[in-house]
This record gives structure tokens, sequence and C-alpha cells, in this order.
């Protein structure tokens, strides 16, 4: 057997009132796609921060190609040819991909024409459609991870961790990047891939490895002799909540958002939404299908006062939005739950309690003051109504995990009793049980008369929710569905453009 590309023994990582290893150990050797599974808090991503560089081991040993390491910086752990994609994204939105990819390691004085050039021979290398000259502001949340991936590829990182990477892609961008994972393993590189998605991690992956409230409670289990049901098992102690359940069938009522002939530029000058029109009415889930970059971030922002609209309307609860701020669709009754979690739905540099009472923070106040007893009440309920694992209701946003961050997310704009939800993504990097408990809570609220606007590129978890299918293909609806009684492969090809 070749020696180990990685070995994580006894790692343990302390921080204030929580524990997020206590004495994990991981093994991966080279040529393999290696699975990290576990709930959300099981310390997956402390563990691969770890060994990235990003934070110190309190207690254990990292052990590089067998050599004893001990890394003080991510700088470091590239040296060492550790690379990592965090969920949350490292670039520099103004940058073009090229400038975004040899940031860091390129000499002072660049030639861009020679790096374009490189840079597009590195991403065609691998199979990635990307524009080397392309500002990363301008790309989907797909688009931008695959940019990520050039990043470490470009510094010849021979172990490549993935922090949820199909989180932000599509069914069709998925299959590809498992072809990509393929070819650097038989390259000789190792990749640590940590998903949520069990079908995936079967049909991707040689080797997993499980945690469980920070420990190892699974090491190197070969993905051939298991199935799906038996790493959820090991995962959160029940393969129950592997089974999806029956499709939800809503009883609706009046239209409460209505879209009609909406047109939206984007930043590129280009027609993003396309005299789009579509209703949503209370106690129904309606469902947007579609390829990531065919308008679906444009709609949800447009809907929610974040994008300028040059023709068309929208109106929540019989109020016409369209030239309304933000402050007056919240007012309205509309709560967002946007793709972009950090970028556009919370605060990155305030504290948990901050952003938890954002949308509710007028109600808190004392005089001209915020009443901080008040806030931090409020903050606790929502954290133990919505299962968010933080330390203190003071915590650093960044304490939490991705799929901590998603729960303060929806619970803040759920708690606000609104009678139209957008929520795009919204279980994105959540693992099996999280998935379930936010699907639960967005089926919750419609059968309590909401309307919800669901847009979620896991065509599975439409069908498992929507009352109807919209897909969404060139800023146009391109057609409808029953998930009761369409295929899957119809609406998959009305998603690639077979009927538009």
């Amino acid at each position: 057997m070749n020696q180990a590309a990685v070995e994580l023994d006894g790692i343990w990582k302390r921080f204030p009132g929580v524990i997020a290893n206590a004495g994990a150990s991981l093994t991966v050797r080279p040529g393999t796609v290696h699975a990290v599974l576990g709930e959300n808090g099981a310390g997956k991503t402390t563990l691969m921060n770890c060994l990235a560089g990003v934070y110190l081991p309190d207690d254990g040993t990292i052990r590089i190609d067998g050599q004893e390491v001990r890394f003080s910086s991510p700088a470091d752990a590239l040296a060492a040819g550790i690379g990592m994609v965090h969920q949350e994204f490292r670039l520099v939105p103004t940058f073009t991909v090229a400038e975004n990819v040899v940031l860091g390691s390129a000499p002072s004085i660049l030639d861009m024409t020679a790096i374009n050039g490189a840079v597009a021979a590195l991403a065609e290398r691998f199979g990635f459609d990307a524009d080397p000259e392309r500002p990363v502001w301008q790309l989907s949340m797909g688009e931008r991870q695959r940019v990520e991936i050039l990043k470490a590829l470009w510094r010849d990182a021979r172990v490549l961790i993935l922090d949820e990477p199909t989180a932000v892609l599509t069914p069709q961008e998925a299959v590809e990047l498992g072809a990509v994972l393929r070819q650097m393993v038989e390259e000789g590189r190792a990749v640590v891939f940590i998903s949520h998605k069990l079908d995936e991690v079967t049909a991707f992956c040689d080797e997993a490895t499980v945690l469980r409230g920070g420990s190892t409670v699974a090491s190197s289990i070969a993905i051939a002799d298991v199935d799906s049901g038996q790493l959820a098992e090991l995962m959160v102690g029940s393969s129950s909540v592997a089974n999806p359940g029956p499709p939800h069938v809503g009883v609706p009522g009046d239209v409460l958002l209505d879209v009609c002939k909406l047109t939206v530029t984007d930043s590129r000058g280009l027609t993003a939404v396309d005299s789009l029109s579509l209703e949503v009415r209370s106690g129904e889930i309606v469902g947007i299908a579609g390829v990531a970059g065919n308008g679906q971030r444009s709609l949800t922002d447009a809907i929610a006062g974040l994008e300028t609209v040059d023709s068309g309307s929208v109106t929540i609860n019989g109020i016409d939005v369209t030239t309304t701020g933000i402050r007056e669709r919240v007012n309205s009754g509309l709560a967002y739950i946007p793709e972009d979690r950090l970028g556009v739905g919370l605060a990155p540099k305030l504290p948990v309690t901050h952003n938890a009472v954002m949308r509710s923070y007028r109600t808190m106040r004392q005089g001209p003051m915020l009443s901080w007893d008040r806030a931090k009440a409020f903050s606790q309920n929502l954290i133990e109504r919505f299962g968010v694992k933080v330390g203190r209701v003071d915590d650093p946003l960044a304490s939490l995990s991705g799929g901590n961050l998603q729960r303060l997310l929806l619970g803040r704009e759920l708690s606000g009793n609104p009678s139209v939800v957008v929520a795009a993504q919204p279980t994105r990097g959540l693992d099996v049980a999280g998935v379930g408990a936010i699907q639960n809570l967005l089926v919750s609220q419609c059968d309590e008369g909401t309307a919800v606007l669901m847009i979620s590129e896991d065509l599975d978890e439409l069908i498992a929710l929507a009352d109807r299918i919209l897909v969404m293909s060139r800023g146009r609806i391109v057609g409808q569905f029953d998930p009761r009684q369409a295929s899957r492969a119809e609406i998959g090809e009305a998603m690639i453009g077979a009927h538009s």
C-alpha cells in the first residue's frame, strides 16, 4: 500500500465554549478521493482548516508524506502542497479570473497576455469553461468555485481539500466536477471531499471517514463496501433521515407574489430576466429549477429590491413594490434567503447577536439605542428554535459552520412571520439532518399560509417539496411541471434547453 499523503492523528481544537475536534484522526492515500462526512458541527471543516494551516491544533500530529509538519499559516500549507477550497469563496471580486488564480504567486511585473494564456490552458486541461479575462463579480457561484479550484491547481497542490464543493453546482455541473476529480487522482493527487450529498459521495469517492461530535467514528471506509443508508447511520445514528418523505401537497389560496413581465439587465449589460411572469399563492411552494447562470439570481434580487428593474412589476400582498426599497418590501411581508449568505444575507464582521436582530431590531430599542438585553434574549430564542450551534450569542459570526450560518439566516427571516418567502438555495451546505430540518420549516411556513418561492439546483429537492416546478432558461420560464406527475428526465430536458 502506498504511503499516506496525509495523516492527522489525535487532533484537538477548542474554541471558547466549544470543542470542535476531540482527538480526530484521518488518513488519506494518494490517488484517491476521500470523503469526510458528519453532521453540521461534527468538526469536519475545523479539522480541514487545521490541515490547511488556517488553525493551529491544540494537540495532535499532522504528517505529510510521512513527515511531521506544523503549519502556522495557509501559506505554509500551500508550500507543502495542501490547497483548500472553502465553502465561502476567497476571491477579489474586482479582479479577473486570471488575476485571482495567480494572486500571491506571480512576479511583481505581470505579463497578463502570457498569464491569461496559461490560465486558459490550465482550465482546458481539467475541462473547465473559464474566461481568464472576465471579472469575478460577474460570475455565478458555480463559476467562482472553478476559479478557486484553478487557484489550487495553479500552485500544483498535491492534496486538494474541497469543502461542500457541489453545494453551488447543478446536477450536471456536479457530474463534470466528478470527472475532474477523477483526472486529478489519476495524476497521483489526493482529494479530500467534504459533502452531505451521499449519492455523490458514493459516486465520486473511494474512501470515507466519518466524524461525530468532533471525534472520528469510522476511518477509511471503502465506499464500494457500503451504501448511502449505512453512511447516514454512521453520521447521525439513524438511517431514516436519508429517506425523503412524501411530496408536499399544498392548498393554494390567494396570489401573494405576482411577478409580471419582469425584465432585468445584469451588471454586464445583458438581459438576465426576460419579460418573465409568475405567481405564487398562499399555502403553495413554487420551485424554480434551472442550470446556474440563467437569471435565477437576478430574479430573486429584483424581487428583494437588490437589483433595478427595467420593466414589468413585482407585487407583494397586492402592493406594487417594483420601485420601493428593501425596507418597504420587508414591511409588505417579504422574507429573502439569498444564495450568497455572507455577501448579502449576513454581516461577517459582526457578532451572532447583531446578525440575528437585523430584521427586527427596531422593536428592541430602548429610547434611541438598541436594548442589548432584549437583543440577546431574542438571539438566544432564535438560536434554540432553529437549532443553531454556537458557543455564545455574542460570539463572532465566523465561529459558525456553513450550515449553522444558513440556519441563522433562515431563522432570522422566518422569525418575522412573513407572508412571502423567497428562498435561494436554502439547504445549500447543510448535512442530511439539517436539510430535513430546513425543508420542514419551509413546509410548515407554507402550511400556515405563506407563499414560498424556492430556487434550488437540487432537482430531487424541488420534486419533493414543490407544488409546481417552473424551469428557467435564459431569463425566461420555459416549462411548468407538476412534480407528482412529471418525470425527472422531462424536467431535466427543459433545464438544458431541449424545450426552449
